[in-house]
């Protein structure tokens, strides 16, 4: 319905016959620029994981450690299901006894249960760093496929808008421990396809199963990046059919249909988990609280400099907060975007369209109060007038729509880009080396591709002054510089103790029985407790962990609910203090021990040690050193 080839017509002046347009194949093999573009993505993939690289098994995330751990736990989550051949839809190795229900937690289905036998073979840690640098180098590459094949005509002009989709600042935030959100790489094949469907010039029923495999798939990616996605293409194709009315009218048959065979089958292929997401068992309604419903960007944000950049500083977290980075574009492209967007509004359609883009989702994301520089301000934003218990809107965090903001960027730095690159011109067989290609034939009586601009790019670029396009391509790159990431920060992690990787846990733990390690793991602690689990393929189920599930009410809580034993546990680790303990804390240990299903208490190496030996021996009796832990077997306490 709507073209997306947005490559503005060049003159045809080329003498003697001309050679057909490229098609299939053809058209759609690499080029020498696409393999050193797809290498230098791959490049700079490697480079941003490299502090990860200098000791893997024992580095994690230094801004979200917890995250980290989350998702080597999913790998190995995908690794256990596949070697297990159990539904990875859930899980009971965590939770213990009440699992947890992974459709409704970032459980990235979609990625841990292929690369299951690489993770059985190298360990989660290893696959984690592997596909964060893959994810980010794979996102940029499937952004450049789309601006080389549908957009622009400059491969140089793509491979930045690439770059930037793949790498900008707030993926790279992100991938400060949430591979998810640095996994895009279907997102740039979703939009070409719904930009294609109803041209006359296709087959709508072959766009419209792509569009519903790639949208099933992306189901097991990332939901949320597949909800902003839809509501981007929701505001384009909104704004083709009010502009272009009778070019809608001409392709709304053929566009509907595409639309309907691909939704149809995305429904298919997703309703039982979808449904398991919503309905199953550990399945919850909401968040308490709206806990992210406040979180709106700060308008300071766009001007600023992300952490994670070259011209980053951790010390304006200190200014506008510790939040997510989701814009943090500098100010040298904000003022390129200004200036790019006055200069090409007239003469490309699609930067009217990422101007749409960038209004509408940049205006959204400011939350129910406007804050700048830091400061919540007492006007109120966009987010005030919708309600905290809203249906899938109280799950999402206003922040996060400027990661559309983020991507329209992408593409206008690649049309910036194009308008100053001179038309190439193509050599027809027996002609001379001045003869101009003839543009790319557009479907006859097609008059409402967006491509049809007034202002043909190539006569544009000639009467231009020969210093602008210098000054330009300075002007691009003094905006995008600053931007390029850092190695991502690490720090070290203990491993799990010996007594947990050499396997002489086993004799302890029969079937059916649960490992409670200390401090039980959960949001705010036992990040290390909770890497025995994953570091050891999952063999035996914990109590609690890093997850969201429900409460006595249904609604959604970060964690398991906390019992009395693990509340005295965390409450141990945070004063470093043992509480006094009477009979009745005994006896609630006991009863969270059979709750659990327990045969065996263990506390490894901890910076409160002595601490939290003195509360277990307090509550369970005296413990014994088994290799480099302290053990309790409460195998007579759970029947």
């Amino acid at each position: 319905m709507v073209d997306p080839s947005l490559n503005s017509p060049t003159p045809t002046v080329a003498r003697g016959p001309v050679p057909p347009p490229a098609t299939g194949w053809r058209q759609r093999r690499p080029t020498r620029a696409d393999v050193l573009a797809i290498g230098a993505y791959v490049l700079l993939g490697v480079f941003v994981c490299l502090r990860y690289w200098v000791d893997v098994e024992h580095r994690v995330s230094s801004h979200l450690p917890t995250d980290h751990s989350w998702f080597e736990w999913l790998f190995s989550h995908g690794a256990y299901s596949v070697r297990h051949l159990e539904n990875p839809l859930f899980s009971t190795r965590q939770n213990a006894p009440d699992g947890v229900n992974m459709m409704a937690n970032t459980s990235l289905l979609g990625v841990t249960l292929p690369l299951a036998p690489l993770t059985l073979l190298l360990g989660p840690q290893v696959t984690y760093a592997l596909y964060l640098g893959g994810a980010l180098a794979a996102t940029a590459g499937t952004a450049y496929w789309m601006l080389s094949r549908h957009l622009v005509r400059s491969r140089a002009g793509s491979f930045v808008g690439g770059a930037f989709l793949g790498f900008a600042p707030g993926v790279m935030h992100h991938a400060n421990g949430q591979p998810n959100f640095a996994s895009n790489f279907l997102l740039p094949l979703i939009v070409t396809r719904v930009l294609l469907l109803g041209r006359p010039d296709r087959r709508w029923r072959r766009d419209g199963v792509a569009l519903g495999l790639l949208v099933a798939y992306q189901v097991f990616v990332n939901e949320e990046m597949l909800l902003l996605t839809a509501l981007a293409c929701l505001v384009m194709v909104a704004a083709y059919a009010v502009t272009r009315a009778r070019a809608v009218r001409a392709r709304a048959g053929a566009f509907l249909s595409a639309l309907g065979l691909g939704g149809g089958l995305a429904v298919l292929l997703t309703a039982y988990p979808i449904w398991f997401q919503f309905n199953g068992p550990q399945s919850y309604r909401g968040l308490q609280g709206g806990v992210f419903h406040s979180w709106g960007e700060d308008l300071m944000a766009f001007v600023t400099f992300a952490r994670d950049t070259l011209a980053g500083d951790e010390a304006v977290e200190k200014t506008i907060g510790v939040t997510e980075q989701n814009t943090w574009f500098g100010w040298p492209l904000v003022l390129l975007a200004l200036a790019a967007l006055v200069l090409l509004w007239r003469r490309r359609p699609a930067a009217r369209m990422v101007a749409l883009l960038v209004v509408v989702f940049g205006v959204a994301s400011i939350g129910p109060k406007v804050r700048f520089d830091g400061v919540q301000t007492g006007i109120d934003g966009p987010w005030a007038y919708i309600p905290d218990d809203l249906p899938l809107v109280e799950m999402m965090m206003p922040t996060r729509l400027t990661l559309v903001v983020a991507g329209a960027l992408g593409v206008l730095l690649a049309l910036a880009w194009d308008a100053l690159t001179p038309p190439r011109p193509a050599v027809s067989p027996g002609a001379g080396p001045a003869e101009a290609v003839v543009p790319r034939p557009r479907p006859a009586g097609d008059d409402t591709g967006v491509g049809a601009d007034p202002a043909p790019v190539g006569t544009a670029a000639r009467s231009r002054p020969r210093w602008v396009r210098p000054i330009g391509y300075a002007a691009i790159a003094l905006a995008v510089l600053p931007l390029v990431p850092r190695p991502l920060p690490a720090q070290h992690v203990d491993p799990p103790p010996r007594f947990i990787t050499s396997g002489n846990w086993r004799p302890y733990v029969p079937a059916g029985r649960t490992l409670v390690p200390v401090p039980v793991p959960n949001n705010g602690y036992g990040l290390e407790t909770l890497r025995w689990s994953a570091l050891t393929g999952h063999e035996f189920p914990v109590p609690g962990g890093y997850f969201i599930g429900p409460n006595h009410d249904g609604a959604g809580v970060f964690g398991a609910p906390n019992r009395p034993t693990s509340t005295l546990i965390y409450e141990t680790v945070r004063t470093g203090r043992v509480a006094a303990l009477t009979d009745e804390d005994r006896r609630r240990a006991v009863a969270d021990l059979r709750y659990w299903r327990a045969s065996v208490v263990v506390l490894g190496a901890h910076r409160r040690e002595a601490a939290l030996r003195e509360l277990l021996t307090g509550l369970l009796g005296p413990g014994r050193r088994v290799d480099d832990v302290w053990l309790w077997d409460v195998r007579p306490l759970v029947p």
